[in-house]
């Protein structure tokens, strides 16, 4: 991957910035989208030389209230932020080892009870662990497979998406905080590469260097069996894990769409998939 990434983030952030929004004075034509380095530079109290070293990765330990200043700038939200800082901070080297993403016993035999499409799925939305009524939503959710491959890569999981374009961006989003600053790992580059050669949506997306937090939105499908309904996706992080996530799907009770998940249920009676333990590195 980059061997600059806070100069990438920098320059594909401050590329989305209107100048009228940070409260820039447009005058003539302005060769560049969103910012100027020096305009950057002005707004966060620092030189622009500075400001250009840091671009270029030529600073490598900026101090705490420049990040800040310039995310300000920038209008990165926390998320973005806490993003820009972690890009910032030193890493230390360490050969790495395979590990085994292995779903509590808790957490699978909640699978089994919980009476909703749920899953677990790892650091980089691979799929732990799902019961069958996650996998009647999507046959695509069930242990082995990866959220952002389906998504992107399977036509049939696309069409499960009336919001698609809106939904893959929240989706890359979140992908881009739950790996963090982690970008030489092994099954990053691997995801992010084939992704990048297959997808020109994920391409465009990924060059945003959007961050977003894991919360609970609402989620539109348009379902073979059961039509279109609206579901909330609920995002859990899993206690005692390295990055894993529970999500839940749920309905809001009285609704067409709370019927139609009862209809699914009926035709996919609650258990768990098997989920043997992932390799990861």
């Amino acid at each position: 991957m980059s061997d600059n990434p806070i100069g990438e983030f920098l320059r594909a952030r401050r590329a989305l910035v209107r100048p009228e929004e940070a409260g820039v004075r447009v005058t003539g034509v302005r060769r560049v989208a969103g910012l100027r380095r020096e305009e950057v530079a002005m707004l966060a109290g620092i030189s622009g030389d500075y400001y250009l070293r840091l671009e270029q990765g030529r600073d490598r330990n900026p101090s705490l209230p420049v990040l800040e200043s310039v995310a300000r700038v920038l209008q990165l939200d926390e998320a973005a932020t806490d993003y820009l800082i972690g890009l910032a901070a030193p890493k230390p080297r360490r050969a790495r080892r395979p590990r085994r993403e292995s779903v509590p016993t808790g957490i699978r035999q909640l699978l089994d009870v919980i009476g909703l499409p749920a899953f677990v799925e790892g650091r980089y939305f691979d799929v732990l662990a799902a019961n069958t009524l996650a996998t009647a939503l999507s046959p695509n959710v069930q242990p082995g497979r990866n959220r952002m491959l389906a998504v992107f890569l399977d036509p049939q999981e696309r069409a499960l998406y009336p919001d698609w374009d809106a939904d893959t961006a929240v989706l890359v989003a979140g992908f881009r905080e739950s790996v963090g600053t982690d970008t030489d790992d092994p099954r990053f580059v691997q995801l992010v590469g084939e992704l990048s050669l297959a997808s020109e949506q994920f391409r465009q997306l990924w060059a945003r260097h959007d961050v977003q937090h894991r919360v609970g939105r609402p989620t539109r499908l348009d379902h073979p069996q059961v039509g279109e309904l609206t579901l909330r996706r609920e995002k859990l992080a899993v206690g005692g894990t390295a990055g894993q996530t529970l999500v839940v799907y749920h309905a809001e009770p009285g609704t067409s769409s709370a019927e139609k998940l009862t209809l699914l249920a009926a035709a996919a009676p609650l258990k768990r998939v098997s989920a043997e333990p992932m390799n990861t590195a």
